[in-house]
C-alpha cells in the first residue's frame, strides 16, 4: 500500500455561475503536477445557494462530464459537491469521479436548517466509503462535521468488530468566517477521535448573501496535528502526501478502537 498524494483547492466562487467556476477550477488544476486525489469545495459550481432549481445539473450532465474530463487529464480522482436534480428531488451531492470515468456519490446527510437547506434539498441516507490505491476514504459535506456519530470510524454491523472503516475523512464546505473557530476545532477533533487523516476544504471570499468565508482549509494527521500550509483568506492549491506507515504505526501503538462503544444509527 503506497502513500496517498492529495491536492486541496481553496478559492472564491462565482455566484451561481457554473461556466465561470468550471473555467476557474480548470485553471487552478493546471498547477497540479501529480496527485491521486483533488478535492474541491462544497457547491463548487454555484456557491452555497438555496435556489436549487436555477443552478441544478442532471446526474449525467455538464458538471459530471467536466469532472470526468479533468479526472482523465490529471490522472486523479476529483471530488466536490454540486446541486443535482434527480427523480424530482434536489440534492447537495458530492461526486467522486475516477480517471477512467466511473463515478459514485454521497448525498449530504445533515442539511443546514439555519439557512433552510432542509426545505430545498433532500437528505442523504447512507455514507460513502470509497477506495483509492487501497486507501479507504470517507467524504462528507460541511454541516456533517458537527455530528460525530455519522463519521465514527468503527464497524456498525450486528457482529461488531473493532476495526477502522476508513483511513481518510474528508469534509468539503462553504463554512462561514463567523463560525471558523468551530470549523478548525471540529476538524482536529474528528482526526483525533477517529485515528485517521482529516481533510477540510473550504471556500474563501464574499457570497451574494454577504456571507464571508476565510477558507481555513487544512490537512490533519491522526494525532490532530495540522500538516498543511494553506493560509486563511488566500487562494491556494496545495499538494500533500499522506503517509500510510505513520497511520498504521500510530494505530498499532495506540489501539483506542479496541475500547470503542458499540452503537447503531437508525435512519
Amino acid at each position: 500500500m503506497k502513500n496517498l498524494i492529495v491536492s486541496i483547492i481553496q478559492t472564491s466562487l462565482h455566484w451561481q455561475n457554473r461556466a465561470a467556476n468550471l473555467k476557474h477550477f480548470e485553471k487552478l488544476m493546471a498547477q497540479i503536477d501529480k496527485s491521486n486525489l483533488i478535492v474541491l469545495p462544497e457547491m463548487f459550481t454555484s456557491g452555497f445557494t438555496m435556489q436549487a432549481k436555477q443552478v441544478a445539473d442532471v446526474v449525467d450532465g455538464e458538471v459530471l462530464q467536466w469532472m470526468q474530463s479533468m479526472a482523465f487529464k490529471k490522472e486523479a480522482v476529483i471530488i466536490g459537491s454540486v446541486v443535482i436534480e434527480e427523480a424530482g428531488n434536489f440534492y447537495n451531492r458530492l461526486l467522486w469521479v475516477n480517471p477512467d470515468g466511473t463515478f459514485t456519490h454521497y448525498n449530504k446527510r445533515h442539511l443546514f436548517r439555519m439557512a433552510n437547506e432542509n426545505e430545498h434539498y433532500a437528505e442523504g441516507k447512507s455514507r460513502l466509503i470509497a477506495k483509492l490505491h487501497d486507501w479507504r476514504i470517507c467524504p462528507l459535506v460541511c454541516y456533517d462535521l458537527r455530528f460525530p456519530a455519522w463519521s465514527r470510524n468503527v464497524n456498525w454491523s450486528k457482529t461488531f468488530e473493532q476495526t477502522h472503516q476508513y483511513d481518510v475523512l474528508i469534509y468539503v464546505a462553504n463554512w462561514p468566517e463567523r463560525r471558523s473557530h468551530a470549523w478548525k476545532s471540529l476538524l482536529v477533533a474528528r482526526a483525533i477521535e477517529n485515528q485517521c487523516y482529516v481533510i477540510g476544504v473550504n471556500r474563501i471570499g464574499l457570497d451574494r448573501n454577504d456571507i464571508n468565508y476565510t477558507g481555513d482549509s487544512m490537512v490533519i494527521s491522526p494525532l490532530g496535528e495540522i500538516i498543511s500550509k494553506t493560509k486563511a483568506n488566500e487562494e491556494s492549491v496545495e499538494t500533500i502526501t499522506l503517509n500510510i506507515d505513520e497511520l498504521n504505526d500510530y494505530r498499532t501503538a495506540f489501539p483506542a478502537i479496541n475500547d470503542a462503544d458499540e452503537f447503531e444509527i437508525h435512519i
